[in-house]
């Protein structure tokens, strides 16, 4: 009987505080200023990245360090999931800039 009371409250529990408490999903967003270690025409000043990939993976994803060199330009956080190639949130300097005075 004390086991199905205990199941009872669990499942009560459960459903009406634990269900509707909603997940909020972050990322992070770096972005990177690219330039390739080949001597190659399109990329001969380099260009700038945004990703979620982390300085470490970034580079082992483009070829490694003896390919691609990359300098951490900023970081910030977005609310949200990437999911369907959604666009990555503003960062806060461009929301800074956006912003009237």
């Amino acid at each position: 009987m004390k086991k199905l009371n205990t199941i009872l409250f669990n499942f009560i529990f459960g459903t009406f505080f634990l269900l509707p408490m909603q997940a909020q999903a972050e990322y992070r967003v770096y972005q990177y200023f690219v330039k390739s270690k080949f001597n190659l025409p399109q990329d001969k000043e380099g260009h700038l990245v945004t990703s979620t990939l982390d300085p470490v993976s970034y580079i082992a994803y483009h070829g490694g360090r003896q390919s691609i060199e990359i300098d951490l330009l900023r970081t910030w956080v977005c609310k949200g999931h990437t999911g369907y190639f959604k666009k990555f949130c503003d960062s806060p300097l461009d929301k800074l800039k956006k912003t009237k005075i």
